[in-house]
């Protein structure tokens, strides 16, 4: 084992296996764990904890970042061990059991769960499970590929447990900007005013007394899945990339364009590998996750800087990354997701912020969550944070799927995330819809004529204009057929 990972040397003896930190778990407690979209988290004391609670009743509160990876979620749904999830996930095993009621899951806005801890509004953490590449002389935590919530958990958790990952490179350390705001009512100001902006320490302060395990493992984060561009990724992209240059000719941006955030995805991969053969230049980024085409953009000098909450990359780039880390070291940063975040920072940098929706109706209404509006997909994510605080709010989708049987542009969408007073642009495969300004009549013209498949454009168009005239409004709608396009797929595996 690598014992010089531990520069606090007074901590050594509390080395162990994983099976016995698994031991300190016990039944109904809160557990906060690192780990945000696949990247930094626990890969061996949670797997430990569901191979014990297979065998003995052990059911937990799960707090993370974001997503986990190596099937670690669908390892303790399989065992039983959770009874409630947040604040997001993408395991498909996980979303069966949430979806028939087996596991609680509370799908919060990332910037929120770290503020509702530190607000008493949920039940105290018990245990923190913390991934780290080492552990300075202090007994601070220097992280690894994320942030998340770590700093809340260390900060707040009863008793903490680190895993020590000697995969990740010591080299690491210095690519965290660890600042934590203070409790209300005495909130400190976030001094960030470019994503550049360095603010905080290096590492996640704890209590050196709450250390109670110590676990080494040597294991990498699960790749990220990359799937290439394909036509209808690369029609958004063109579609968002040419609005992008008439709002420079409009005077409204320049080709610096303003601080970019992207979702997580096929899409918005695609939309920012765009930007490698555009004009724009000296590009930084404000975002929660930094993907492969961020470090594309960095190493094509594209993008001058990347700010976010996590790494998440596909195999052959993690190896690109990190065997080059010096080169990157002063171009990236990862904070704490209640800075990532924060909606006074989105609103203050003017972030130009690109998500994808599952569905979007005529008035500009987005569902990014939720199919045939009852069943969880993943979770609203940070989209929401960034939606309503950003400076051009965009939602990205194909027109329309599954051999055109499923249309993503409905009459009224089956759950709402985002509301139509959050959306500015859309953007489908068929084109894009600039809604800034517009009264819903005008949005509903304009999503019709430029988003919507071709073979469902008329029938849309005959919503619309029977709501117009039969029931009028301020919004019109027919009630009575305004989720009917739902009603067919779920009847007859078609939206036509």
């Amino acid at each position: 084992m690598s014992y010089g990972r531990i520069k606090a040397t007074q901590l050594i003896d509390k080395v162990t296996t994983a099976d016995e930190a698994a031991r300190l778990f016990e039944h109904g407690m809160v557990i906060g764990a690192s780990g945000f979209t696949k990247a930094g988290d626990s890969k061996a004391v949670l797997d430990a904890l569901a191979r014990r609670a297979e065998k003995e009743e052990l059911k937990i509160t799960l707090m993370t970042g974001a997503s986990l990876g190596h099937d670690t979620d669908a390892k303790l749904t399989r065992a039983g061990a959770l009874a409630k999830r947040m604040p997001f996930q993408v395991d498909r095993v996980l979303r069966e059991a949430i979806n028939r009621g087996e596991v609680l899951f509370v799908d919060q806005h990332l910037s929120e769960s770290a503020e509702l801890l530190h607000n008493n509004c949920l039940p105290p953490v018990d245990i923190a499970v913390i991934e780290a590449a080492f552990i300075e002389a202090d007994g601070s935590i220097v992280p690894t590929t994320s942030v998340g919530n770590s700093v809340t958990f260390a900060a707040l958790a009863k008793r903490v447990i680190i895993e020590i990952n000697t995969r990740v490179p010591e080299a690491i350390y210095g690519l965290h900007d660890i600042f934590q705001p203070d409790n209300y009512p005495h909130r400190n100001v976030i001094p960030i005013v470019a994503p550049e902006n360095r603010i905080g320490r290096r590492s996640i302060p704890v209590d050196i007394n709450k250390i109670a395990a110590i676990v080494f493992t040597d294991i990498q984060d699960s790749p990220a899945d990359i799937a290439p561009p394909d036509a209808k990724t690369i029609a958004i992209a063109g579609h968002l990339l040419r609005f992008f240059e008439d709002e420079v000719k409009k005077g409204h941006l320049t080709d610096r364009l303003l601080p970019l955030q992207a979702g997580i995805g096929k899409v918005a991969n695609a939309v920012l590998s765009g930007f490698k053969d555009s004009n724009f230049y000296d590009l930084r980024m404000f975002s929660e996750v930094l993907q492969d085409s961020t470090f594309d953009l960095l190493d094509s000098g594209k993008l001058s800087f990347a700010s976010a909450s996590s790494i998440t990359l596909s195999a052959d780039c993690y190896d690109r990354v990190f065997a080059n880390l010096q080169k990157y070291k002063d171009r990236v940063v990862l904070r704490p997701q209640n800075i990532s975040n924060t909606p006074g920072l989105i609103r203050r940098l003017g972030v130009i912020a690109i998500n994808t929706a599952i569905e979007f109706d005529i008035y500009g209404n987005v569902n990014s969550t939720h199919i045939g509006g009852t069943n969880i997909m993943n979770g609203i994510g940070g989209s929401g944070d960034f939606a309503r605080n950003a400076y051009l709010s965009i939602f990205v989708t194909q027109a329309a799927s599954k051999d055109n049987r499923i249309s993503h542009v409905l009459p009224m969408v089956s759950h709402v995330d985002h509301t139509e007073h959050d959306v500015d642009i859309l953007v489908t495969d068929i084109g894009l819809a600039d809604l800034r300004g517009l009264a819903p009549r005008e949005r509903a013209d304009r999503i019709i004529r430029n988003c919507v498949h071709p073979e469902y454009r008329e029938s849309l168009r005959s919503y619309f204009d029977r709501a117009c005239q039969l029931r009028g409004g301020h919004t019109p709608h027919m009630l009575e057929e305004a989720f009917s396009w739902h009603n067919r797929l779920r009847e007859n595996g078609s939206m036509k």
